[in-house]
């Protein structure tokens, strides 16, 4: 899998160590770049309507915008994997325990 990150330098977004995955977080939350805008889409967001549901500069969801647009195939690649992962029956996430 190869990305063209590297040629881009993103403002709001930076990478995260990950065994696979390469694309970009919102930096300093735990949020895939992706994840912010499949929700755009899937409920018709505007950006403006984003940066309320998602509590970022609308700056950020801008960059998020053309990301996610210039890294389809990455994307694709990564939530065709992260189906794959699911349907063998393996966590994808660590799992969280209380202490």
């Amino acid at each position: 899998m190869t990305t063209n990150t590297s040629k881009t330098q993103w403002q709001y977004l930076e990478p995260r160590p990950h065994p696979w995955r390469q694309q970009l977080y919102i930096k300093g939350k735990r949020i895939k770049a992706s994840v912010i805008y499949s929700d755009m889409i899937v409920n018709d967001d505007t950006p403006s309507e984003a940066l309320e549901n998602w509590d970022l500069p609308l700056a950020a969801i801008e960059e998020v915008i053309e990301y996610c647009q210039s890294h389809q195939e990455l994307l694709e690649q990564e939530a065709a994997k992260e189906r794959r992962i699911v349907l063998e029956g393996v966590t994808i996430e660590p799992s969280i325990t209380y202490r």
